[in-house]
């Protein structure tokens, strides 16, 4: 096999996603793009070079093409000239035609006598070549006739085809009467029986006999060298090469009969003659091709059974090319270059087998994968037999090794997905039916559901799956996709639970009674249950050594991965970490609203109003709240038998945030109103001391810091109730600072409904709270209870503990004995109301003690700059209503020193506003650096003026709207509008 079958090497190179593996790599830009232009210009100056030399190469051929096709039009003019000279001599010479004739007839006695002595001795070298091969039949490993049955063989198949060839050739009626003689004619002699074409048929037989043993020989070439039959090796070689010898010749001399026919016409020295193509070469590389696809067969069965026995299944390739190298290099011609030839050849096979099994449809990811691990392994064993790589065309599998571990790690990922699927819409099916044994619980009691477990065990034998793989992209990329789908199952929970927390609301709305409301009590139990899975996922507790699902699944995944990857990933599994939390939040957070859109609807309508005031109720409304939440959190069943521990507290601090909201939500209920005489004071401090003494033992061992959160967050009582009992004037303006610098982003509307509460009300202390809510600079913190009253069911309230509220804030001023509150000293009415519904079954009280939750809420969102940070608190300050224009309203006559505050603010606000003016022009012109660089700027125009210079026309569009054409789209500034 020639050198054709190998193309050049391929040129390397290194890409740019090579160079920058890191982000510190951008640092390299400068120097890379020097070393890059400079090596552009090397190589622009040798192509140039190469281009000039190889120009004037081909200027030289086409010039020696042109003179040769000279010369060869030359000689054939010669030759018509020579031709037509023979013909003139012969009408110029009277007898020429009898010449000719005996001439003729001179040639063909010859030829008849020399045919008449071949056919005479033809069958008993016919016989003679029998036996030989008979006696190569009991020695097929040695064949020592081979070379003389080659060679009386090509003497008798040139006698029979030159036999032909005069038939064929003869006058006698196109050569029929030839071939009737061949039929028909019997031979005479020694030895001689029947006709000549039955003798021609006994060569074709033995021919077939003589091609069976080379046959033979070359199917089993190399175990003939591994068993030293060498000489027949040799032989073979031998015999192949002379028949690659006479058909190179038969196809010079078809090609040039092809491409001269005229000139060949009048030469018989330049005719085919009666041999043809045989092959010899071509058969062998068949033999050879044949062998290796044999083996393959063995491999294919083997590699269908057991992936692992691929390498194990394939050793006998590179025996073979081994036994090549070593042994049969040297037996036959150099210029066969015989080991590259079947390196060729078995690497061609490879590639059809790998390239074979990838394409089947049905294959699996461990198959998939052997390939995958099967390819640097060949390349290796192909280089250590001396076999250079890029020699080896095509590559291997061509070239989708990146390809194939997208595939398999999609294989995976897939798997991932289909399971997650599947247990989605499980926890679907079972969250819609939330039919009696649809959630577990575990030793401890807790309630969970029930694919929690199963979920991840099937990520850790996925996670197996892609470690078996060895590549630590492949884990990189499942790992990447089961983070990606914990993700996907928060927002599943996140979605249905407030799905059917709005269906609830819904119901609740319409029915009034929550008794009625169809699955309230089991919807409690899932919301129980999911808090608690997500507070599995991510609870360590070093003391049980107990490890979360979360831990164990990164120390799983940690040793497998790219060493680059835990950095990557650090960021997703912090995500997914506050993403447990967030949802785990949130389900205590809808369970506790859960009771005051259900059980308290109507009794928070009674704060402030007449009936909170009435001698009969006496704090009967907030005690039948705590009341609830005793039974709750306390009462036989309660809910903390199956709630985590860890989440106790988190509900506990839910249901007093909830309570404490509807409390100050309440100034909007119809009819509140905080007279002068009325003892509104005493009123919010026994609803205060309810409260407390609730929360100090909200549940059995509560640690004292739960109280102490409750506490300080239900400071914003007092504030409330300053802002109600301050004196008209000054007194309430210094009540909202107090509250301000205390809570800083209580909201004005808020502010203004607790005033207008206030039976003394008036336009002016509005005025005044107003204008002091512009001057009061306060630093922007977490978000505080004042600034969640706006949707208190549907907030999830975070935990918050105002450090500089002290500061502000006299609590002890409203409550001065506080912390002496007990459940002994409140005097409880014996006609309070439980609504408490039996909505947990009798469970196993937990063994863990309660740990005390060290979650924070996350960071608020950025201040603006100094500057414009004042101008927004100010102006928004003064918003009255999300359509307003800020202004300041006239003040109503109050002390000199609101009037004089008020007076001086509207300077300053006036001038805000004018900044704020000039800054919009400057942005609307278009100039400046006052835009943001990210502005969309829209498209430049075409022409300066009111005038269209193409059209002429006037005050229209200064950018063709159908710049493309009458049949192209409308555009407006850069962008295409479709109709």
């Amino acid at each position: 096999m020639d050198s054709s079958h190998f193309p050049p090497d391929p040129p390397s190179s290194v890409t740019l996603a090579d160079l920058l593996t890191s982000p510190t790599d951008l640092d390299k830009l400068p120097s890379l793009r020097a070393e890059f232009t400079r090596k552009k210009s090397t190589l622009d100056s040798h192509l140039r070079t190469g281009l000039t030399t190889q120009l004037a190469t081909t200027n030289s051929g086409m010039s020696s093409l042109s003179d040769a096709q000279k010369t060869v039009q030359l000689i054939k003019e010669e030759m018509m000239k020579i031709d037509r000279l023979c013909a003139e001599a012969q009408g110029m010479i009277r007898d020429f035609p009898e010449i000719s004739r005996m001439s003729v007839m001179q040639r063909n006695f010859a030829a008849v006598e020399g045919m008449k002595g071949a056919v005479d001795g033809f069958a008993s070298r016919l016989w003679e070549l029998q036996a030989l091969l008979e006696e190569d039949d009991s020695a097929m490993e040695e064949q020592p006739n081979l070379l003389a049955v080659h060679e009386g063989l090509t003497g008798l198949r040139d006698v029979r085809d030159l036999a032909m060839e005069q038939v064929r050739g003869s006058a006698l009626g196109d050569g029929e009467g030839g071939l009737e003689l061949i039929e028909n004619l019997p031979l005479e002699g020694p030895g001689q029986h029947g006709t000549l074409r039955e003798l021609f048929g006994k060569l074709e037989d033995v021919v077939e006999w003589f091609d069976d043993h080379v046959g033979r020989a070359c199917l089993n070439i190399l175990g003939l060298v591994q068993m030293g039959s060498t000489g027949l090796v040799v032989r073979l070689g031998l015999v192949i090469e002379e028949e690659e010898r006479k058909d190179k010749q038969v196809k010079a001399l078809q090609d040039a009969q092809r491409e001269f026919q005229g000139v060949a016409r009048s030469f018989k020295s330049m005719q085919v003659g009666h041999r043809e193509l045989r092959g010899y070469k071509e058969k062998f590389l068949q033999a050879i091709s044949a062998t290796c696809a044999g083996q393959f067969e063995g491999v294919r069965q083997a590699f269908n059974e057991d992936p692992e026995r691929l390498e194990k299944s394939c050793r006998w390739f590179f025996n073979d090319l081994n036994t090549v190298k070593l042994g049969l290099v040297e037996l036959f011609p150099k210029k066969w270059r015989i080991y590259r030839t079947y390196s060729n050849i078995y690497h061609g096979l490879m590639h059809d087998f790998l390239v074979s099994r990838l394409g089947d449809p049905s294959i699996t990811p461990v198959h998939m994968l052997a390939i995958l691990d099967w390819v640097p392994k060949y390349y290796e064993k192909m280089r250590r037999l001396g076999i250079k790589v890029e020699d080896l065309v095509p590559h291997i599998i061509d070239g989708r090794e990146a390809e194939l571990v997208r595939e398999y790690r999609s294989l995976i990922t897939k798997s991932v997905d289909d399971w997650m699927g599947r247990m989605a819409a499980t926890d679907r099916k079972a969250f819609a039916g939330r039919e009696e044994g649809s959630l577990d619980q575990d030793a401890d009691g807790q309630l969970h559901t029930k694919t929690l477990g199963d979920m991840w065990t099937m990520l850790r034998e996925q996670l197996a799956v892609a470690q078996s793989s060895g590549r630590p992209d492949v884990v990189d990329g499942v790992v990447d996709a089961m983070i990606r789908a914990l993700k996907s199952r928060q927002k599943m929970w996140e979605q249905l639970v407030d799905t059917e927390f709005r269906r609830i609301e819904d119901e609740a709305t319409r029915a009034g009674n929550a008794e009625s409301i169809e699955g309230l009590s089991s919807y409690q139990d899932w919301l129980v249950a999911i808090a608690n899975d997500q507070i599995t996922n991510i609870d360590d507790v070093p003391e049980t050594s107990t490890t979360s699902f979360l831990t164990r699944f990164k120390s799983d995944f940690t040793p497998l991965v790219s060493t680059s990857y835990p950095l990557t990933a650090a960021s997703d599994l912090d995500s997914l970490t506050n993403g447990y939390i967030d949802l785990a939040s949130h389900c205590t957070h809808l369970f506790a609203s859960l009771l005051f859109t259900t059980d308290f609807r109507t009794v928070t309508r009674n704060f402030f109003t007449p009936a909170w005031y009435s001698a009969t109720e006496q704090g009967q409304s907030m005690r039948q709240i705590t009341t609830t939440f005793e039974d709750y959190l306390s009462g036989e069943n309660n809910i903390t038998q199956v709630l985590h521990p860890s989440l106790r507290d988190i509900l506990v601090e839910e249901l007093s945030d909830i309570l404490l909201v509807h409390y100050l939500s309440a100034v909007r209920n119809k009819g509140a109103k905080f007279r002068r005489l009325d003892p509104f004071t005493e009123r919010i401090r026994e609803d205060v001391l309810t409260v407390f003494a609730f929360f100090k033992a909200p549940y059995p061992d509560a640690p004292q810091e739960v109280f102490e959160l409750v506490r300080d967050k239900w400071r914003a009582v007092n504030a409330f109730e300053g802002l109600l009992s301050a004196d008209k004037g000054r007194g309430v303006v210094e009540a909202f600072e107090r509250l301000k610098m205390g809570y800083w982003d209580v909201q004005l509307s808020w502010v203004e409904a607790v005033l207008r509460t206030r039976d003394d009300f008036d336009r002016g202390m509005l005025s005044s709270v107003k204008g002091a809510a512009a001057g009061v600079e306060v630093e922007r913190g977490l978000e505080t209870v004042m600034g969640k009253k706006r949707s208190p069911a549907s907030l999830l309230l975070r935990h918050h503990k105002d450090s500089g509220s002290d500061a502000h804030l006299d609590f002890s001023s409203l409550f001065p004995h506080h912390h002496q509150i007990s459940p002994v000293n409140m005097q409880f009415s014996s006609t309070i109301v439980r609504t408490m519904r039996s909505a947990f079954i009798r469970r196993t009280f937990t063994t863990r003690s309660a740990s005390r939750s060290a979650w924070t809420p996350g960071p608020s969102p950025p201040r603006l700059p100094k500057e414009e940070q004042e101008i927004f608190d100010k102006l928004q300050e003064q918003s009255t209503g999300a359509f307003s224009q800020p202004k300041q309203e006239p003040a109503a006559p109050v002390d000199s020193e609101a009037g004089t505050t008020a007076a001086q603010s509207r300077p300053d606000t006036n001038q805000m506003l004018e900044m704020l003016r000039e800054r919009a022009r400057l942005v609307a012109k278009g100039d400046g650096e006052e835009l943001h660089p990210n502005v969309r700027r829209g498209a430049a125009p075409d022409f300066e003026g009111d005038v269209n210079p193409k059209t002429g026309e006037v005050g229209g569009p200064k950018n063709e709207p159908v710049r493309w054409g009458a049949s192209g789209d409308w555009s407006y500034n850069g962008r295409v509008t479709d109709f």
